[in-house]
Formats: C-alpha cells, structure tokens, sequence
C-alpha cells in the first residue's frame, strides 16, 4: 500500500485540516490514483486531534469514503506547530517523559479507531522517545509507564476489531537512532507479550541514510527481535563531497533540526544541527549527509546529491505488504529552484518516480 503524509501540507487546526489540507489531498488523488481508493497518511497535531468532536470525526469518515479515501495511518510524532515558524528541537517536545505525550497518543488511537477500514491494521508514528541520546534510570521508569498506557488502550481497539500499532521512528540524535536501538530499547522495556505486539517501528529513509544504516541488517535485526515494521518512509537526505560550505548554505534555515553527518578517512563526525557542522568545522572534507527531506524524485546536480538510491535498497529488503508513504514536510523551505510547479506536481512526480522503483 502507498500513499504520501499530509504534513507537506500546512494545517494545524482541525478547521484547517478539513478546509484547507483535505482539498489539496483530494487534488493529489485526482492525478495519481483517479479510480481508485486512496490511502491517506493524516497528519494530525494535539490542537487538532481535541478538536475533533465524535459527531465530527464521524462527518469525516463520511466525507472520506464519499471522496474515495481511507485513513491507514496517522502520523503522530509532532505534537504542535509544525509549519511557518521555527520549530528545531521543540519538534520532539512533549516527548514520552509528558503527560502531554500520552493524551495526544491516546486522542490519536480514538480517532483511527473510528477511520480505520476492516481487516486493516492502522498504524500510529511517534517520536523516537525523545531527542537527546541518553536518558535516566528513573526518566526511563516514567517512558515505561506512559507506553504501557497507551498499549493498553491499542489491546482495548485490537479487541475491538481495530488493531492499531504504535511505530517509534528512529531519528538522528535522539534517544532511539537506530533499528538496533530499539531492538535493545523495546528488550530493556519487557513489555508484557500481549502488550509488546502492539509496538512496532516506522523506518524512515532520509533519517537511516544520514546515519549510513544497512537496510539489509536493519531489517533482519527487526525480524529477529519480532519488531513490526508498520511503516516505511520514503525519504531522500541530501549529500555532497564537495563544495561542502556552498552546498550546506542552499539548504541551510531556521525552522527544521537538520541533523547531519560527515563521513571521511578518519571516520565519521555527528552535527545536531547543519549549522553546527558549518561552523564548528568549515573545512572538513568528506561526504556530507543532512537530515532535509527532499523530494524523492531529486536527483541533485553538480552542486549536491542525494539518498534517493538508499530508497531502492530499502524496498528490496523491506518487510512484503509494508505500508510505504512518501513524506517530503520540508517542501515549502525548500530552495526556490526546487519548487518550481508546485506542491501537488511535486508530489505527483514522487508517486511516478517510485513506481519506476515498485
């Protein structure tokens, strides 16, 4: 199954999100999928998510099948403004220490569990626990706690016939980076069996590239722990070897944490941020690899590249019948170059260049 997220569209309310997001979904399948049924990953933030009354989210599950759509998956991981201002590394705030946290997850659950069509199961995206890589003994009792809430309320939708995952997704520079962390997260958990089910990963290729993650280990890792793999997102980072300080100015801003890595001879070098890596070590040479989703049909030019060739690598050794979703939030800052068309072209061009791909 394929389809795109919603967060390259901006829209933070619930009023937003059916008046001015949902339109240009509906755009979106009118080009790649004017037939058929249309899966749509819902971005959906904490303001919007307690807005939506039930008689609300019963007019959008109408509204959803009179246009031909259907919700498999929400993404879940920010909890609030996302778009037209910075955000940086409030992005994975609340993270999983937070009442707040919790509530959000929880609203989210309530609402696939009414979207969610039969015989599939819905899938829920979250931040990787929180961003920082080390966290206390007792810090990790709270996140323990917190998750076992929340799984108890994915047992109470798996009874009722709504099964739905909550899939962590690994990022540069949190706790959780890679599929091996957690692996060992979810063991240091011991989640009761019942309960250990019902949490699963979402693998993101722009965040495993920037960290050169082998696919094919990851997901043999994965399977050998018994880890779902719920979703999968196709993602490009950008990469150069030269004209390192030109390149890293073209897709340098405010809004986004651009986690970035430098890979040479003497071995590899982690930045929090892109403006780290231009600072701290103007000169350092190398491959550049930066956490900025680029559209996944972009190539580059002679100035940078891209991981759009990792995508490849992941689908071969991907889990079958995984749920795939383009997710390019970072098109409205992109370079004005890159933006020529606009954002429904743009998205249409990544469903045509991934057929090539399936």
């Amino acid at each position: 199954m394929l389809t795109y997220c919603t967060n390259i569209h901006p829209g933070h309310s619930w009023d937003e999100i059916v008046t001015k997001v949902w339109p240009q979904v509906l755009q979106v399948k009118e080009v790649v999928a004017p037939d058929a049924a249309f899966p749509v990953g819902l971005r959906i933030s904490a303001l919007a998510a307690r807005q939506v009354t039930p008689a609300a989210a019963r007019r959008f599950a109408d509204c959803c099948a009179d246009d031909g759509c259907f919700i498999p998956t929400i993404n879940g991981f920010p909890h609030g403004q996302f778009y037209g201002t910075p955000v940086k590394e409030g992005a994975y705030l609340p993270d999983w220490r937070s009442p707040e946290r919790v509530r959000y997850t929880l609203d989210l659950i309530r609402l696939l569990r009414l979207w969610l069509p039969p015989s599939l199961t819905g899938s829920i995206s979250t931040l990787p626990i929180a961003y920082g890589r080390y966290m206390c003994r007792d810090d990790l009792g709270v996140v323990r706690k917190n998750l076992l809430t929340v799984l108890r309320e994915l047992e109470l939708s798996a009874s009722a016939g709504k099964p739905v995952i909550l899939a962590l997704e690994p990022e540069p520079g949190c706790l959780l980076e890679t599929a091996r962390d957690v692996a060992h997260f979810l063991e240091a958990m011991a989640f009761p069996a019942d309960l250990r089910r019902l949490i699963g990963i979402c693998f993101d290729c722009c965040h495993a590239a920037v960290l050169h993650e082998e696919p094919r280990r990851a997901f043999s890792l994965l399977g050998e722990a018994g880890i779902a793999v719920t979703k999968i997102h196709l993602s490009s980072a950008v990469r150069f070897a030269t004209n390192h300080l030109q390149a890293a100015a073209l897709f340098g801003d405010d809004c986004y944490q651009h986690q970035t890595s430098v890979r040479s001879h003497a071995g590899t070098v982690h930045f929090p941020d892109l403006a780290d890596a231009i600072n701290d070590v103007p000169l350092l040479q190398g491959e550049w690899r930066i956490h900025y989703h680029l559209p996944i049909y972009d190539s580059g030019n002679a100035l940078y590249g891209t991981t759009n060739d990792f995508i490849g690598e992941v689908l071969t050794w991907a889990p079958p019948q995984t749920l795939l979703e383009i997710e390019t939030y970072t098109y409205a800052n992109l370079p004005p170059k890159l933006r020529q068309g606009g954002v429904i072209e743009s998205i249409a061009r990544e469903f045509a260049w991934l057929g090539g791909k399936l």
